[in-house]
């Protein structure tokens, strides 16, 4: 496990500019991933190759059967997948980290100056807001590890299969004819690869909760003074039928009020008549 202490310190960090998933997840990559391939499946694989048996004398057979159905050893697989799913983590890690930077700074200069802008991603014990570019930063990372995931669980299938056969027939060069093979502890091997393959169903499901998490997040987290806004514009605007009402009853009573108006003149006009008479 000690090859293992540095990137488990760096993923440490991750766990504070995380969301409660992200740690779950995180915890399951420690204790499922790293500690069960540190401390058991290197033991049950061992040196492979020098357990396969087959069923000749030529000189290579061996060595040559084995490289044909392992490309690559399953453990050194699980490592690499470990370390490309972090990485993206790692690089999260790495923004967020000079986001805090950047503030930290900011902090500092507004005590001087308080026309400087608050600090808008961190608060003042340091606790690190995910919303705008480091939101967009966290999802980005997230895909890149569901693809990483599903990457490495398919490459996992066509590479060996989910079930380790005892027996297995070679006929490659330079054995000279179809060569029986048989490997050491299949049922063992087999416990764990369904095992692995079942933590990092785990892992790719926790990834897809996250992102769901986080956007349902953000749709509540909608600023305010947009909800105010458009308040306000749906209050003072009227529906189009209402106004068209008030414009029609606003010509109706101009109407009237003009043929009031040439009333009353033309009996002012008359009486004026009258009177001379």
């Amino acid at each position: 496990m000690g090859d293992w202490g540095f990137l488990s310190t760096l993923l440490d960090k991750v766990q504070s500019h995380s969301t409660v998933i992200g740690k779950i997840w995180m915890s399951v990559l420690f204790i499922f991933r790293i500690l069960v391939l540190g401390a058991g499946v290197e033991n049950v694989w061992g040196d492979e190759q020098s357990d396969l048996i087959c069923n000749t004398l030529t000189p290579g057979c061996e060595n040559i059967c084995y490289d044909w159905k392992f490309p690559i050893s399953h453990v050194r697989f699980w490592v690499m997948q470990i370390i490309f799913v972090s990485t993206p983590t790692l690089l999260y890690l790495g923004h967020a980290i000079h986001i805090i930077h950047q503030e930290n700074k900011l902090r500092e200069m507004r005590k001087n100056n308080q026309s400087v802008k608050a600090p808008k991603y961190t608060d003042e014990n340091g606790k690190v807001r995910i919303k705008g570019r480091l939101l967009c930063s966290y999802l980005t990372q997230l895909f890149f590890k569901i693809i990483l995931e599903v990457a490495f669980i398919v490459g996992q299938y066509y590479l060996y299969g989910f079930v380790m056969i005892p027996e297995f027939l070679c006929n490659k060069s330079p054995c000279p004819m179809v060569t029986q093979c048989f490997m050491s502890r299949p049922t063992e091997k087999t416990i764990f690869i369904i095992f692995m393959l079942a933590v990092a169903c785990v892992s790719l499901a926790l990834n897809v909760l996250e992102v769901c998490y986080l956007l349902c997040c953000r749709v509540r987290r909608r600023p305010k003074h947009e909800d105010l806004m458009l308040y306000n514009i749906n209050a003072n605007s009227p529906p189009l039928g209402a106004i068209s009402l008030e414009a029609a009853e606003c010509v109706k009573q101009n109407g009237m009020n003009g043929v009031m108006e040439k009333h009353w003149a033309y009996r002012g006009h008359s009486t004026a008549e009258e009177i001379q008479l």
